[in-house]
């Protein structure tokens, strides 16, 4: 069962997030019925993704990739053979699309076509001046800052603290 919620309180206090509750308040009309080609998507680092799609059958050149701003839109038409004659064919042909939405500043990397596998690699690279910088006091100027390695230092610093207590 399905309830509707209603993000317009949050809508008044947050600026650029339309996109997002536009997303969730659709969810229901985004769900594919057909799940043709299957896929699988994992996460391979901190910042970046793979989606794998089984499309035996397809040559590269029966497939389209296109990567719009937070879209990847993945097609296949499969070529008629005229010539064959099939007493029975088991192994599907028919034309797909698969959708993805992707998050901001999310890159498709690299697209490879092995054994009937058709792997997409997905990178997230934000771009420096969306970085967190450090901004000294007193006129200095704004220094980038790594927050890999001040997390690092925050829980070095506390074990340090609790083993002398």
């Amino acid at each position: 069962m399905r309830t509707n919620f209603d993000f317009s309180p949050y809508r008044r206090s947050t600026v650029g997030f339309d996109r997002l509750f536009d997303l969730l308040e659709s969810g229901g009309s985004l769900a594919q019925a057909d799940n043709y080609p299957p896929f699988d998507l994992e996460r391979t680092g901190d910042d970046s993704y793979r989606i794998t799609l089984a499309v035996a059958g397809f040559r590269q050149e029966e497939i389209d990739i296109t990567a719009q701003q937070n879209l990847l839109v993945v097609s296949g038409r499969k070529r008629e053979e005229s010539d064959r004659q099939y007493v029975h064919r088991g192994i599907a042909t028919r034309a797909f699309e698969r959708r993805f939405g992707l998050a901001d500043y999310v890159q498709v990397r690299n697209a490879e076509l092995k054994d009937g596998m058709l792997s997409v690699e997905l990178v997230r690279e934000i771009p420096e001046a969306m970085k967190p910088r450090k901004i000294a006091i007193g006129g200095g100027e704004a220094q980038p800052i790594d927050l890999k390695s001040e997390q690092r230092q925050v829980e070095n610093d506390n074990n340090g603290e609790s083993q002398a207590a």
